[in-house]
């Protein structure tokens, strides 16, 4: 990753101390522009799920930090892009959707995220726009004359999203080779709309946001910037947000608060000041006191991580419920509060041949979400690291009643290791 150069204006140092920095177009012009002025800059999000995830949140913390520093964040929703889908890290073309599909993913997206930006009609205030506004009204010929004909093709086939499709003999189909033009396309018309001087990505978007430069440049006359944020991967190698039981979800009604809040509460030990600096708005001398605790007083750390992280997501309140319930399930041994799986008690393992009524320690634990599979779940157990109704559970055959739920919540609490824990309610 390239060194962050010496900034002076208070966004980029802020920025780069916060450890969101990876590279920039012309720092010195960039610096110098956020000095001078208030800056209106852009990230595009396409509408391809029903919320965004994990992956997401360095983008959506770089939007956060532009408007705290009296900047202007646009969020640019991508209900044009994503009936074309962009290429970049797929092996194969995404799945075309239709209008509905993606007019229902965008406000689905915009739902999860309402907490972290300030949107309105103030100076610095946020910003939603559709590319679909000016994409979906294009005309094919007159798009090709007037911006197609910036574009050379044998450039376009060195790009990385193009390239390594090609190399592994992957189709590509024509409509995604048009991406890039159409991400650079919007670049000019966030710039003649709104003033927009600046886009922000991820750094494997880098070829797209090169390509809006020069097209800025050549259409208008414009000097307009990059700047783009590091691949986030933990202290152990493995990608930010990725889980024995999927995608880390930003909308509460596909990943509960609780469970957003635990997952940040077992980062890893060494990514906790760095996670502190890039997920919540703690100040950095609380940082720095923060991360120099050592053994069980990391603890403490992590928690202040997951409710500092969750409310910025969630809001406080919701925040500091979710870390209330962690506290009474881990020390006092509360139910109530924690999330809660429905299961159809049809679904369990009966391979054993015992009577319809018993299900295998097993099955309750692959139907948690704690385990991704009966043979995962097998292995847990055998680790001894399983409880099951606040009892370890030393055999995975061991065999459960439906009537031997907490009659208290109706359901069963399973817990994995020290810090997940999970009702599962028969129906």
């Amino acid at each position: 990753m390239p060194a962050a150069p010496q900034f002076q204006s208070a966004f980029l140092k802020t920025f780069a101390a916060r450890g969101a920095y990876y590279d920039c177009s012309a720092p010195s012009d960039l610096d110098a522009l956020f000095g001078r002025e208030r800056v209106t800059a852009y990230i595009g999000f396409d509408c391809t799920a029903k919320s965004m995830h994990i992956g997401n949140l360095v983008q959506l913390m770089t939007l956060r930090r532009l408007q705290q520093a009296g900047h202007r964040p646009i969020l640019l929703m991508g209900g044009g892009t994503t009936k074309a889908g962009d290429p970049s890290g797929k092996d194969e073309t995404r799945l075309i959707l239709t209008p509905d599909q993606i007019n229902a993913n965008k406000q689905s997206m915009l739902n999860g995220v309402k907490h972290l930006l300030k949107f309105g009609d103030g100076p610095s205030d946020a910003i939603m726009v559709d590319n679909a506004e000016w994409l979906d009204k294009l005309e094919y010929i007159p798009f090709l004359r007037e911006v197609g004909r910036h574009f050379s093709v044998n450039r376009m086939l060195t790009m990385d999203s193009v390239r390594l499709r090609l190399e592994r003999d992957q189709p590509m189909s024509f409509l995604e080779f048009n991406y890039s033009i159409m991400q650079a396309y919007d670049f000019v018309e966030l710039y003649k709309r709104y003033g927009c001087r600046l886009q922000s990505s991820g750094s494997d978007q880098w070829g797209n946001v090169v390509s809006g430069i020069e097209l800025g440049r050549r259409m208008e006359s414009a000097q307009l910037f990059g700047l783009t944020t590091p691949l986030i991967t933990t202290s152990s190698g493995a990608k930010m947000g990725k889980t024995a039981t999927g995608a880390v979800w930003l909308n509460q009604d596909l990943l509960s608060v609780y469970d957003y809040w635990q997952f940040w509460r077992n980062t890893e030990d060494g990514d906790v000041g760095r996670f502190l600096r890039l997920f919540t708005d703690m100040a950095e001398s609380e940082i720095a006191r923060l991360e120099q605790l050592q053994g069980a007083e990391l603890n403490d750390a992590k928690k202040a991580l997951a409710t500092g992280a969750t409310a910025i997501l969630h809001g406080l309140d919701a925040a500091e419920r979710a870390a209330e319930t962690a506290r009474r399930a881990f020390e006092e041994g509360a139910s109530i509060g924690l999330p809660t799986i429905e299961w159809s008690w049809s679904e369990g393992d009966v391979s054993s041949g015992q009577s319809f009524d018993l299900r295998t320690a097993a099955a309750l634990l692959k139907a948690s979400g704690l385990a991704s599979s009966l043979s995962d779940a097998r292995r847990k157990i055998d680790e001894n690291a399983v409880r099951i109704n606040d009892v370890l559970v030393e055999q995975h055959t061991r065999l459960f009643n439906r009537n031997e739920i907490d009659p208290q919540t109706g359901a069963f609490k399973v817990q994995y290791g020290k810090k997940k824990i999970v009702l599962v309610k028969p129906v």
